[in-house]
């Protein structure tokens, strides 16, 4: 039964949509991945495979054609220069650009997991409005003020060259890689712990409200109410903060540490060769690629959602 005074679609004297007399039915919608990404349909297959293979044969004669085609292939896409940078021999002087990539992704998930907590506890303080927590507010603001004007590898040289040259017992003796991993922690959480606000202020007064009329205690519903709402809101831009991680986790090697780049970089000094960086360049997108197509699927879904949501 209709509860408003009109009547139902396709009920007699009322129009269909994309019917004679009716407002046309228009869906911007793609149904299944490969309709997204080739435009629906055979012919949009066809048409998006034939262009494709006229981008890609375009882009290989230009390189082919290239007056220094045959040097820049030998000296980035040499075949035997690039298995020896991956395989490495310490005994002629270069390390294993394959065997390095994996203290980049220990770094990596170290420096993730502690800025998820450091951006989160930043966030925290400076959404609070507790009157003692005023200095510590100020503290919060100019430290993310700090870190996020000041480029990475400045930060990564003060910490990486200043704190053991302070001598202090227990902190001055740790290894070029701690101090990287700290590099990236403090340059990152600030970043992040904006993203973290954007997510609490996303959260609508009114679950806070029916939060405290349930009786929660503040703390309880900011974990049970307001964190998870924030949380899922800001995955996707978390999960692309991330992926910049993951690379810029190349920059410790300023300091001396032999991760992929510092490999690459030893190997083609060595051997006045610079496949060894494609090499690191590979690794650096098997690492990547998978997270930027997960973080595109979870942008989809909250899409989907919030399309869901929003329809009558």
């Amino acid at each position: 039964m209709a509860l408003s005074g009109n009547p139902p679609p396709g009920a007699a004297g009322s129009p269909v949509p994309g019917s004679a007399g009716g407002p046309p039915s228009v869906s911007f919608a793609r149904t299944g991945r490969g309709a997204r990404l080739l435009g629906g349909g055979r012919s949009g297959t066809v048409i998006s495979t034939a262009s494709t293979l006229v981008v890609l044969g375009a882009l290989v004669a230009i390189f082919l054609l290239a007056p220094g085609a045959h040097a820049v292939e030998h000296e980035f896409f040499s075949p035997q220069h690039m298995w020896q940078a991956f395989i490495g021999n310490p005994q002629q002087g270069y390390y294993s650009v394959g065997a390095a990539i994996w203290l980049n992704i220990r770094m990596f998930i170290i420096a993730e997991i502690l800025i998820l907590l450091l951006a989160l506890l930043i966030a925290l303080v400076r959404q609070s409005v507790h009157p003692a927590l005023f200095p510590i507010r100020i503290l919060a603001t100019g430290y993310v003020d700090l870190f996020r004007g000041v480029p990475l590898i400045l930060v990564i040289f003060a910490i990486g060259l200043g704190v053991p040259a302070l001598s202090l017992p227990g902190v001055s003796s740790q290894s070029n890689a701690v101090y990287g991993v700290t590099a990236l922690v403090l340059s990152y959480s600030a970043y992040v712990s904006e993203v973290y606000r954007a997510g609490l202020n996303s959260v609508h007064q009114s679950q806070v409200a029916a939060a405290w009329s349930l009786g929660l205690p503040h703390r309880h519903a900011l974990r049970y109410v307001i964190l998870p709402q924030a949380v899922r809101n800001i995955v996707p831009p978390l999960l692309n903060d991330f992926i910049s991680l993951q690379k810029d986790t190349a920059l410790v090697g300023v300091l001396g540490t032999i991760e992929a780049n510092k490999a690459a970089e030893i190997y083609s000094e060595q051997v006045f060769n610079f496949s060894s960086f494609t090499v690191a360049a590979i690794l650096f997108l098997i690492l990547t690629i998978p997270l930027a197509r997960f973080t595109d699927r979870l942008i989809e879904r909250d899409r989907r959602r919030r399309l869901a949501g929003a329809t009558p």
